[in-house]
């Protein structure tokens, strides 16, 4: 069942595999975790061929940006219990930077920009402009 348009981002949990349709189309997929502070793992299938070339770019632990459809699929596993399974069918896929296993953040301090109490001076607005 497909439920809407999501954007999300997170952490590549499980590398890319790409796989072949019987009639020969491309299907990749991975495992995206977007928890911040517990495992929440979405499964990532990209069927465009306009993004192979960055899921093949794509390894465990970067942190991406996945846009695409949501579908839930519910699924019985061997006990009879079921089981929901999250799917993003993924249009676009942008790569944000890899996730060190040490301090967890992405990017350099060269990346981050920093603004001073000057630039953003009360002078730029006056009291009398602000309409509430």
């Amino acid at each position: 069942m497909t439920l809407a348009k999501a954007v999300v981002t997170g952490k590549v949990f499980r590398a890319p595999e790409k796989r072949f349709t019987q009639n020969n189309v491309p299907v990749s997929s991975f495992v995206l975790d977007i928890g911040d502070r517990e495992e929440m793992l979405i499964r990532v299938i990209v069927v465009r061929t306009a993004l192979d070339e960055i899921v093949s770019g794509i390894s465990q632990n970067d942190k991406v940006l996945v846009e695409g459809r949501l579908q839930i699929t519910t699924v019985k596993n061997e006990s009879g219990a079921e089981r929901r399974i999250f799917e993003i069918d993924a249009s676009t896929i942008e790569p944000m930077g890899t996730v060190s296993a040490s301090s967890g953040s992405a990017g350099s301090s060269e990346d981050i920009v920093k603004f001073s109490q000057e630039e953003f001076s009360d002078e730029l607005i006056g009291e009398d402009e602000i309409p509430f």
